[in-house]
Formats: structure tokens, C-alpha cells, sequence
């Protein structure tokens, strides 16, 4: 039933909807209709996440293709055949990008008075400024690089930023040259002029190269207001100042994307800290997955750093623009004034029964809360792990990090809870990728300061994202938990959608506490009650949820599968979704990034229905919702419907069955899946805009936002409320002295 949906032509290879996700992404930097600074942000972030895509699933393919695997994806797609693809599809990406940086951002910025100069436009005051620059910040850090018999190709890091140097030895004509009078500091200097030469011998020619420092902000203030120019372009513009007797005949700014996948042979480790310092070592050397170069840069330098890189063609990237458009996610914070250019600043609301001022536990004890960052604030998670680390009755606590803040506030409440002598268990996961530097970092000081670390299974990524806290209440010991979607990170949470549930319940908290044991000892539990978890117990649950509502749409009544996730790549699965619309239920779907299901096929009869929301916020919750003869199933999760997701990690999957919560969560989905502004329809392999019509536009985060303002509003109306009853109460109080007591004889 479901494998007959098991042929190539189904699927969309994930590495080419990937790119169509990040070409979504951009399509907010050119829509108008958001301020000039975010479309100048969104630019900057299709920048970074295809760096991290190249360092981390092109090399993934590059690996492959070296090793010769030739089976295929299930697209039908050999690895080789997928570099090629990729490349050939990033490459018109590229085009598209820069086009957008040149036709549309830095014109929309000038007419804003916000400029990003290049050195021939510059006055004498700018110049004279960056000419100071140079010598008094740049030039005693900068280290010139040669390649010669004695001195080899220099290593360049991944993403560093790095000019490129063609240079010979300065001839001097036999006449006297001409001076050109330079201002020096306070003294005047005389400068030969030398005329340049058209006859480059080849043996005379030199390669060298420059790292451009990261200690120092790409974009440099210029003076007048809002004015800027790029660090190597002052560098370039002043390079002869590092090559004396040498003169230069090209330069070019570069950049190399390496292969900086982890890949830590857990079986074969005892100290899988250790081997993690390792590999984060060793990494740093991975071969070269992408070069980026100016279109305008010399020949001869471009076969040079082709040669010693050992690029492939295809790998090479020429931009029409600035190497790496990443400084334009910091432009919006150099910008002074133009409030009108960016988002509208909001406050998130924070629910008065999960503040510092109220027992949080008491609160949790007599109901659940749903939470949906960032417009719930995340401090409700911080509040809450902060009062289990001061309360006298709080025994221990137990948590799972996958990512954190450079300065988590949630550490250092866990290491305060050891400290007060309860007992705390974290597992760090330190092979989240691109994190594990700071996950390490993080363990470490965990353990100084007397918790417990665990570092997961073997071969296993711990991916969820929960948190119990064992409390000795005054009719026994109960567990507090908090489970999530999304990292316990208080810097994300400001600009991710999540969701998290707080809750007591019973069976619940014997599900936590046999995850935990299965984490941290030799535990392998049975069955869970409530909780589902993967590897394994996911899939299998999904699966089985997906056949109930086939079996309930064969007999006659109507079922209805919504999912909300990242992404959507695991064949199984969607075979699954496929039989499912097959057999007439209805299948709607919201799905960020990666989507490999087509919605077109015939047989499916239109029951697929998918959106993607890419938006002011990044859209991370996951929510599976199951409908039919009435009856509604909610469960959030950590897991994506990925392979890696569903095979490869622990992940956990819980319900949400208090009614209210529940029709919050089913509000929620409602809300999304009635966006026209930043909703896209997936139309075959490809997403579109969905066409309005004569409908009002709505945005589902616009929508959330002013509800989190309402919400703060009312709050702030109640506490003036109180504030104000409380003052007559005591006024009365002090001029009537038997008030209290007249009330007491009432009682």
C-alpha cells in the first residue's frame, strides 16, 4: 500500500528544496513590503544559511562521491548527480542574490541616506579617516603571507575573509621619479611614482595573501551620518604599506567554505569529551567545499588559488559584489535612527503566574500552560529553573541542552541549584552542530560547579528538548516538568517560534523520569505511558496515527492530518501521507524548509495542501495533530519528520490533552494556516505566493504579536487596577481603624 508510492518521480531531492528554501528567504529581502533593514537582514541570513549548508551537506555528498557510492537518494539521484544539481542551481542562486544586493538594497539604502561607500567615493575627510585607520588599528595586526620555494601556500580557515595579492619586485626607472607629496601623521613624506608596467614577466610575479582580521567589524563607520565602507577595502586600498619594494599588480578579497561536518567514532571512543576536542582540531582542515572571488578578479590569481586550493570548477564561486553579504545582518545595528526601517519593537507576555513574584510550582500544580515563543516571553522557562535552584522543597533537577547562549542564564541557575547541595543531572549534547565548541565549554563549567554531566547515547544525538524538577510538596513528592520544541537558548527564543508545555501530570513524570534513566544509566524502559520517543517509538507512533485515519477516511468518515514542522524528508513517511490522501483524508501541512513530498501526483486527488511561513520570526515549532468523528489528538514535539530526526536521534513527542491547552495549540495552527502574507502554496516541487484574491491580507506572527501587546496591555490596565484598589483599602483602613474587624464579625 504504501511502497507502491516508493518511485523517484514522487520525491524532491532534499538538497534542491533546500536551495528553494533559501531562494524563499530571499524572497523577503526583495518584498517591499518589509522595512529596508530587515529585507537588508533577510539578504544577509540566505548568506549564512547556504555557508552552513556547503560546510555541512555538500561535504556530506563530497564524502560520498569520494568514496564512489553510487546509490541513490530517494529521487533517484547518485551523490555525484547531486553536486552537480546543487552547484549548477547555487550558482543562478548567487546571480540571484547579488542582483538583489546591487538593483535593489544599496539603491533603496542611498535613498535612505544610508550608505555603503567604496574607496573612489570617499572625500578627503573620509579618506584621510580610513587612511588613519589603517595605520593606527590595522596595520600592527595585519600579517602578509608569501608563497615562494621557502615559504608554501598559506592555510586558509574556513569562512575567513582574505585578499589575494599579485605582486612583483619594484623596478625603478633609470630617471629620477616623479614625487607625490603625502601627509604623514604631522610630517611630509615623498613617494616615487612609478609608472606601471604592461610586460608581466611570469617569473618575476609573486602570490601572496592577507587575512583579514575578525577581531574587527566588517563594516567601518565612516564620517558623516550613516555612512560605511568595508575592511578589506580599506586594506586593499593601502596594501602597498605591507609589500615595500614590491609592486602590486592585482588583488582580489576570497573566501573558502570548508567541509566542518563532526564525525566522532563514538564506538571507538571511551572519552567522547576528548574526542570531540579532536575532531573540533582537526576539522579545521577539512577540505575546500566552495571558493568565493569578485567576477572582476585577475586570471592569474584566480588559477593560483584554484591550483592551491585544489577547487573544482564547479566549486567556484565569482559574486558581482562583496565576498560574503554576512555584514548585512549587522547593518540594521550600525544604523543610527531610521526606526521606521526595521520591525516594530513588541514585548513578549509573561503570564503573572510564572513570574518571580508567584510560586510557579503552585501555579503548574493547578493547571498546565502552553507557551508559543517568542510571543509568550521565554523568561518562564528561566523563572522556572531559576525557583527550582532557590526552593528549599525542589530535590533535584534533570535537563537536556542541546543549544544554549553564550551567557545562559539557565547555567548558571543549574549550577546555583548544586551548589545549594540538590542533586542536578544535564546531558549536554556536545555534538550539536556548530555548537559543540560552546557545548564543551559549557559541560565543563557544569561540572565545576558540581552538577552531574552526561554527554547521551552512543551513536545518538540527544535532540529533545525537556526538563524535571523534583519537588517534596506537602503530600508527597511530585515532578515539575517543562517539555519543548525548541533549545533552551534565551537568545533564539527572542526570534525562533516554539512551543512548551509546563505541566505535573502523573504519567507524564514517570515517562521523564525513565527517559532520564535511560540517558543517563543502562535503563531501556519497557513502553512509555504518554511520552513517545525516538529512535523508534516516533515513527512508530506517527505511523500508527497516519493508519487511523486511513482506516477511519475507507469507512466513510472524515479525518483530517495537520502537521507543522521544519522539514518533511523521510520517505517513509510521506509514502504514508501519500496513502493517506490517496484514500481521501485531508492532509494540510505547514512546513519551513526542506519539503521532498509533491502534492501534485493524481492519485493523491488534491488532499495535500502544504504552506511554508517565512516570515520576521523562524519558524521551529512542531505540531501533529490528528482529527476525525470529533475526536482531536494534539501532540507537540522536538522531531521533524527527517530520517536522522526519526532513526537517529533521541527526540520526544507528547500530548497536549487539557482542554484548554489543546484549543490553544488547535488555535494556533488555525491562525498559520490562514496566512496570505507570508504563507507560501506548494505547487508540485515548487512553493508560490498564495493569490489573495479579494481577501484581506493577514499575517499569522503579525497577528500573534498584537495579541502578546493586547495580552500586556490588559495586564498592565489590572495591575494599575489593583495598585489603585490597594491605596483606597489602605486609606480607608487608616481613617476607619475597626474596618478588619467589622469584616471578621461577617465572616
Amino acid at each position: 500500500m504504501y511502497k507502491e508510492f516508493y518511485k523517484p518521480q514522487n520525491y524532491v531531492n532534499r538538497e534542491l528544496s533546500w536551495i528553494d528554501f533559501n531562494g524563499r528567504v530571499l524572497g523577503e529581502a526583495t518584498d517591499t513590503a518589509n522595512p529596508l533593514l530587515e529585507r537588508a537582514n533577510f539578504l544577509g541570513i540566505t548568506q549564512s544559511n547556504v555557508d552552513e549548508f556547503f560546510m555541512v551537506r555538500v561535504a556530506s555528498l563530497h564524502k560520498l562521491a569520494a568514496a564512489n557510492v553510487t546509490t541513490t537518494d530517494a529521487s533517484g539521484l547518485t551523490p555525484e548527480e547531486q553536486l552537480d544539481a546543487v552547484n549548477e542551481k547555487e550558482h543562478r542562486m548567487v546571480k540571484q542574490r547579488y542582483e538583489v544586493y546591487n538593483q535593489q538594497i544599496i539603491p533603496d539604502l542611498a535613498k535612505n541616506n544610508i550608505h555603503i561607500l567604496h574607496v573612489p567615493k570617499l572625500d578627503e575627510k573620509q579618506y584621510e579617516f580610513i587612511r588613519r585607520y589603517f595605520n593606527d588599528e590595522l596595520m600592527p595586526v595585519l600579517t602578509p603571507m608569501a608563497d615562494d620555494a621557502s615559504r608554501p601556500f598559506p592555510f586558509i580557515s574556513n569562512n575567513s575573509l582574505n585578499i589575494a595579492v599579485q605582486l612583483r619586485r619594484q623596478i625603478h626607472p633609470t630617471s629620477k621619479p616623479v614625487a607625490e607629496e603625502i601627509l604623514e601623521g604631522d610630517q611630509e613624506v615623498h613617494r616615487p611614482q612609478i609608472e606601471p608596467h604592461d610586460d608581466r614577466q611570469e617569473a618575476d610575479i609573486k602570490f601572496a595573501t592577507v587575512r583579514v582580521p575578525e577581531i574587527y567589524k566588517r563594516l567601518v563607520r565612516l564620517p558623516g551620518e550613516n555612512n560605511f565602507i568595508l575592511i578589506d577595502e580599506i586594506i586593499t586600498e593601502f596594501l602597498t604599506a605591507l609589500f615595500p619594494g614590491y609592486e602590486i599588480l592585482a588583488t582580489a578579497s576570497y573566501r573558502v567554505m570548508r567541509d566542518m561536518d563532526l564525525d566522532v567514532a563514538e564506538e571507538d571512543t571511551s572519552d567522547l569529551l576528548r574526542a570531540v576536542k579532536r575532531q573540533l582540531r582537526e576539522r579545521e582542515h577539512g577540505r575546500v567545499m566552495r571558493l568565493e572571488v569578485p567576477a572582476s578578479i585577475d586570471e592569474w590569481l584566480k588559477d593560483q588559488l584554484i591550483d592551491n586550493l585544489h577547487v573544482s570548477e564547479r566549486s567556484l564561486y565569482e559574486v558581482d559584489g562583496p565576498v560574503d553579504l554576512t555584514f548585512l545582518k549587522k547593518l540594521s545595528g550600525m544604523v543610527d535612527g531610521h526606526d521606521d526601517l526595521r520591525y516594530p519593537p513588541y514585548k513578549p507576555y509573561l503570564n503573572p503566574a510564572l513570574d518571580m513574584d508567584h510560586n510557579i510550582f503552585s501555579s503548574i500544580r493547578q493547571k498546565d500552560y502552553l507557551m508559543q515563543h517568542p510571543y509568550d516571553n521565554f523568561q518562564a522557562v528561566v523563572n522556572f529553573i531559576h525557583q527550582a535552584a532557590i526552593d528549599p522543597d525542589v530535590l533535584a533537577i534533570k535537563m537536556t541542552l542541546y543549544r544554549v547562549s553564550g551567557n545562559s542564564p539557565i547555567i548558571k541557575y543549574l549550577g546555583m541549584a548544586a551548589q545549594q547541595g540538590k542533586q542536578v543531572t544535564v546531558l549536554v549534547e556536545v555534538k550539536a552542530r556548530f555548537d559543540e565548541q560552546n557545548n564543551v565549554r559549557w559541560a565543563q563549567r557544569l561540572e565545576q560547579m558540581g552538577c552531574h554531566v552526561i554527554y547521551g547515547l552512543v551513536g545518538l544525538k540527544t535532540h529533545c528538548k525537556v526538563a524535571l524538577v523534583i519537588r517534596r510538596d506537602e503530600d508527597g513528592l511530585r515532578r515539575y516538568m517543562h517539555l519543548g520544541t525548541g533549545n533552551y537558548n534565551d537568545v533564539t527564543a527572542h526570534f525562533y517560534t516554539d512551543m512548551g508545555l509546563f505541566t505535573c501530570d502523573h504519567e507524564l513524570g514517570i515517562d521523564m523520569t525513565n527517559l532520564f534513566n535511560m540517558l543517563s544509566g543502562f535503563a531501556r524502559p519497557a513502553y512509555f505511558n504518554e511520552l513517545r520517543v525516538s529512535p523508534d517509538g516516533i515513527r512508530t507512533f506517527i505511523n500508527a496515527k497516519i493508519d487511523e485515519q486511513i482506516e477511519n477516511a475507507k469507512n466513510g468518515n472524515p479525518a483530517l492530518i495537520r502537521m507543522k514542522m521544519n522539514s518533511l524528508s523521510d520517505k517513509q513517511i510521506i509514502a504514508r501521507l501519500y496513502a493517506a490522501a490517496a484514500s481521501g483524508v485531508k492532509v494540510e501541512l505547514l512546513i519551513r524548509g526542506i519539503t521532498c513530498l509533491r502534492n501534485d501526483l493524481p492519485e493523491l486527488h488534491g488532499n495535500i495542501e502544504v504552506h511554508s511561513i517565512i516570515g520576521r520570526f523562524l519558524e521551529h515549532s512542531r505540531i501533529y495533530y490528528f482529527k476525525s468523528n470529533g475526536h482531536e489528538e494534539v501532540y507537540l514535539a522536538s522531531a521533524d519528520m527527517m530520517t536522522r530526526n526519526l532513526n537517529r536521534r533521541v527526540e520526544e513527542l507528547y500530548p497536549v490533552t487539557q482542554p484548554d491547552t489543546k484549543a490553544h495549540a488547535i488555535h494556533i495552527f488555525d491562525v498559520m494556516w490562514k496566512d496570505n502574507v507570508k504563507a507560501r502554496r506548494l505547487v508540485g516541487d515548487h512553493y508560490e505566493r498564495i493569490d489573495r484574491g479579494d481577501a484581506a491580507p493577514f499575517s499569522s506572527q503579525e497577528y500573534f504579536v498584537k495579541q502578546a501587546m493586547k495580552l500586556n496591555a490588559r495586564e498592565k490596565k489590572e495591575k494599575k487596577a489593583k495598585k489603585h484598589f490597594s491605596s483606597v483599602f489602605e486609606t480607608l483602613t487608616r481613617h476607619v481603624p475597626n474596618l478588619h474587624l467589622d469584616e471578621r464579625k461577617d465572616e
